[in-house]
């Protein structure tokens, strides 16, 4: 029975998502004030920073990288494509995959210019904002597909995407807490996941804290996972993380805008044990 209710919760979670909106999502959370490059207490400056700090310590390494459940956004991997040769998008939504299909083709289309984007992460790598170009072609070369996912499947991706070691790292933002109907599912998917990744590679995991809603489009109201930092460290040891570092973003009440009620953003590096 319990496996029933769990497949129950799962379906209904999916149905929640039929009417989500990406051009609606990515200006509710990707546009100031929660993208404010000018202020450091922005919500997006933060990630970015914790993304690009991760990716260049040096202990990430290897040839790919798959970001889990991109949604309709590239900021996750513009750190990352700079380390690894091949980038895998992925999402279980397809309006989303179009979206991210959009850029990729360069044929306008896109519904967020994610020019000031590249350009702070330029500025994190210490280079000139106008070589954002630069990054864009070079992100663009390095993402090899856009595939569908579903992190409650034991097998969330078709078996012949991956090379049979699994990838060498995976990033994943906002997405398990936000498909899964409660915490015993949000901990399963980190399992699933964690068999597409190689033992030694790491995990980059960034998620809502104290999130019980957020708004995917107009009057599109989607249930998410209340997460604290203890069930977040103890989810990835019970899943096979090892975790090396935790670091908590406490949302400013200006950046409170009524689209969802997140209180708090986590950042965590792991490593597959």
């Amino acid at each position: 029975m319990e496996e029933k209710g769990a497949e129950k919760g799962v379906a209904a979670m999916a149905a929640c998502y039929q009417g989500f909106d990406p051009a609606a999502y990515l200006q509710y959370n990707y546009t100031p004030p929660r993208a404010d490059f000018e202020r450091k207490d922005s919500i997006v400056p933060w990630k970015l920073a914790c993304l690009h700090r991760a990716f260049t310590e040096g202990d990430v390494s290897g040839e790919l990288l798959v970001d889990i459940g991109s949604g309709p956004t590239l900021y996750q991997v513009l750190s990352g494509c700079e380390v690894f040769n091949k980038v895998l998008l992925t999402d279980f939504l397809e309006v989303n995959r179009q979206e991210l299909r959009g850029w990729l083709q360069d044929e306008g289309g896109c519904s967020l210019d994610w020019t000031p984007y590249l350009q702070h992460v330029c500025k994190l790598e210490g280079r000139r904002p106008s070589a954002w170009t630069e990054k864009a072609a070079k992100l663009r070369q390095v993402i090899m597909d856009i595939v569908p996912i579903d992190v409650h499947c034991p097998q969330p991706l078709a078996l012949d995407i991956l090379p049979s070691a699994g990838a060498d790292c995976l990033v994943s933002c906002f997405c398990l807490e936000s498909v899964s109907p409660d915490l015993a599912a949000f901990i399963r998917a980190l399992g699933h996941i964690g068999r597409l990744l190689r033992p030694g590679g790491h995990l980059l995991l960034i998620g809502a804290l104290g999130e019980s809603y957020y708004f995917g489009g107009p009057g599109v109201k989607i249930p998410v996972v209340p997460l604290n930092e203890a069930q977040v460290c103890a989810s990835l040891k019970e899943s096979g993380y090892t975790l090396i570092r935790l670091e908590v973003y406490t949302l400013p009440q200006d950046m409170r805008v009524g689209v969802d009620d997140v209180s708090g953003v986590f950042f965590v590096k792991a490593l597959k044990e």
